[in-house]
């Protein structure tokens, strides 16, 4: 157990470092389930820390990024802030330009959970009271890290409310996969088992539309370089800088189906993302400012890493054809995301 040094009101914060039989680790905070580390190794055998983070709580705070942290109570956006419930109107947090993002001004990203150490992991509990960040029901949420010798990490989250409300919780790691000081990710491959995407306005909420990503730059369907597609004349890259798209996997149940693979031809280390959920968020950094100051004194720069954050849709509550958001009271919310990491030996 480490310390991930005190918040800016000086609550004390820790790290808790899982480590497997070949030395590969993941380091957790209970400070926002933020990952700090997560060491994999290369075609080398060389442990690479593939996660972008940042040094302490505090540096995580003053940050925009939301680098490696558990996001909730509703991930992505929600349109102008708003939903109705049960025909109950709400207002949240408009903290991204007219829009709510990543679970307001303070989400589960900004408190310090109860961790307890389990057998190749670390569980991470909270407790959401009614109307925080207005959203409705007292919520208990878990979330589990595990980390086997397989070099895979698994996410596994859970949440249960006294009152109907909505839950979608993610992880908003940031990765490169030739170690997390090493430039741009744009010549990193990337392929989404994802033949459709949900088309955003210039203030990346969904219009509501699901599209096809044939004959778009948004088309990863076949293995491509990131960075290949990313500046064409398109407005939903203009808008966004780069992708910052939810894809609709390819998928036709809840049960746990590979959502992603990316590749590094520098350190051949291959992950491949599996998740339950029905959609992923592809990020390409596009908003992280230059000279970002990182981990381990590394300067972050604009496309330094790479997201792949498994989701409900953004605005669903506001979409009757996406799938739904809403927890019913009583109800157990469970979702599980698997990132595996490998090496290809081509």
């Amino acid at each position: 157990m480490g310390t991930y040094g005190l918040t800016k009101d000086g609550k004390a914060t820790k790290l808790y470092t899982i480590t497997n039989k070949s030395g590969a680790s993941v380091t957790i905070s209970d400070f926002g389930g933020i990952i700090k580390n997560l060491l994999v190794p290369d075609k080398d055998g060389k442990l690479v820390d593939v996660i972008l983070a940042y040094d302490t709580a505090s540096d995580y705070e003053h940050g925009t990024t939301f680098m490696g942290a558990l996001i909730g109570r509703f991930a992505n956006r929600i349109a102008k802030g708003q939903f109705s419930l049960n025909g109950q109107a709400y207002q949240v947090a408009q903290n991204d330009g007219e829009n709510h993002l990543h679970g307001g001004d303070v989400g589960f990203d900004k408190h310090i959970w109860q961790a307890e150490e389990v057998p190749n992991g670390i569980k991470l509990s909270m407790e959401s009271p009614d109307m925080e960040e207005n959203y409705p029901g007292n919520m208990k949420v878990e979330v589990t890290y595990l980390f086997d010798d397989d070099n895979c990490l698994t996410i596994d989250y859970k949440a249960v409310s006294d009152k109907d409300t909505l839950c979608n919780l993610t992880n908003h790691a940031y990765f490169n996969l030739n170690g997390h000081d090493n430039g741009s990710i744009e010549e990193q491959y990337l392929k989404l088992y994802a033949s459709s995407f949900t088309p955003t306005n210039e203030g990346s909420i969904p219009t509501g539309e699901i599209k096809s990503v044939v004959g778009t730059p948004l088309d990863f369907t076949t293995e491509k370089m990131i960075g290949k597609d990313i500046n064409e004349d398109y407005n939903q890259l203009e808008w966004a800088g780069g992708f910052d798209h939810n894809f609709v996997l390819d998928k036709q149940d809840e049960k746990l189906t590979i959502a992603a693979k990316a590749y590094s031809p520098t350190s051949k280390i291959i992950m491949t993302c599996e998740t339950t959920q029905p959609g992923i968020q592809l990020y390409t950094g596009n908003y992280i400012a230059a000279d970002t100051a990182g981990k381990d004194g590394a300067v972050y720069q604009k496309r330094g890493g790479f997201c792949l954050e498994t989701q409900n849709f953004p605005d669903a509550i506001n979409h009757d054809n996406f799938p739904s958001a809403i927890l019913k009271a009583g109800e157990a919310y469970r979702e599980v995301t698997k990132y595996r990491f490998g090496i290809c030996e081509a």
